[in-house]
């Protein structure tokens, strides 16, 4: 019922999921990352608890495919589920099941994995992949082309609803959670609020308390200052 794609950005070590869907409020429960563990998303008949689970083994040192092993195997509906998981090291492992529904599948490049179920064909993971292999822009941005780029080959073969976009970069907290729950157009809407989220919410995360500088910035002036030097990443 959905595609995805997780990845590691080389650049910055950051984690994101992008994943789109003909269902309600897919960033509810199948998309997880954490700033240096990994990123997964569960998908097809959604099992809620691999989220949780699975970051947990990827902090234990558990590699990507230890993980979509050790979720998998003792669950008694993974014929109909679909996993995919990137670590630390930016490794991937895929699980799709062969009770999900066609078109079902997942390819996988560096640092980076789509897989999808109940897509209108093969095209949609592949373009998507291409997309985001072939973008130069931010890492947000590569992972909101590839979305768009498979919507354009086909998508899910049942229609639009929801889609969401979330990153981790170097906090507990995400550097962005957008969610599209119910939408004629969601990647569209999902685009409209990444716009929208580097008007004042992205640059003043920037001043939100860090690793780096653990009390923030609280300054007002200060903060709108950073607001006003901030533009969105081309």
């Amino acid at each position: 019922m959905t595609w995805s794609i997780i990845a590691r950005d080389a650049t910055t070590g950051a984690f994101g999921v992008a994943i789109a869907t003909r269902f309600f409020a897919v960033g509810a429960l199948c998309p997880h990352a954490a700033s240096g563990v990994g990123a997964l998303s569960t998908q097809a008949l959604v099992n809620p608890h691999y989220g949780r689970q699975g970051l947990d083994l990827l902090r234990a040192g558990a590699a990507a495919a230890d993980v979509v092993q050790r979720l998998t195997a003792p669950d008694e509906g993974r014929e109909h589920r679909q996993l995919h998981v990137v670590d630390a090291a930016g490794r991937i492992a895929q699980h799709t099941g062969s009770a999900c529904v066609d078109w079902a599948g997942a390819v996988a490049g560096d640092g980076f994995s789509v897989a999808g179920n109940m897509l209108a064909n093969g095209s949609v993971v592949q373009e998507t992949a291409k997309a985001y292999q072939g973008s130069n822009k931010s890492f947000a941005e590569k992972l909101l082309a590839a979305l768009e780029a498979g919507e354009a080959a086909g998508g899910d073969k049942r229609g639009k609803q929801s889609a969401a976009l979330l990153i981790y970069s170097t906090e507990e907290y995400p550097a962005l959670n957008l969610r599209v729950d119910d939408h004629a157009e969601p990647l569209a809407e999902l685009r409209r609020l990444y716009d929208k989220a580097h008007e004042r919410f992205v640059p003043y995360l920037k001043c939100s308390p860090s690793q780096a500088r653990p009390w923030g910035i609280f300054d007002r002036n200060a903060i709108e200052q950073e607001i006003a030097r901030h533009k969105k990443p081309a």
